[in-house]
């Protein structure tokens, strides 16, 4: 049975110390293989978590473009308004 790649994408990205601190913590207490283990797993769940609020979001940004003809804006600020609104 063959397995399916999965194209893979290099992300560099800042996080304060004492984040990084608590997440090595948890590589080392061996709940994750590595820091890329954990960067992925939180990204899934929050992810997961934040669905239908994102899907929300995209929905509102496609009915704007629909009444007005503007090109949508898809980012964190669009994302936040899903959230809070």
């Amino acid at each position: 049975m063959a397995t399916k790649e999965t194209k893979k994408t290099v992300v560099q990205t800042e996080i304060p110390d004492r984040l990084l601190v608590q997440a090595q913590t948890l590589v080392a207490t061996g709940l994750f293989r590595d820091l890329n283990e954990l960067m992925l797993d939180a990204l899934r769940r929050f992810l997961e978590s934040h669905q239908a609020d994102l899907m929300e979001a995209f929905i509102r940004q496609d009915v704007e473009w629909g009444l007005t003809g503007e090109e949508p804006h898809f980012g964190a600020d669009t994302f936040d308004e899903g959230i809070n609104s």
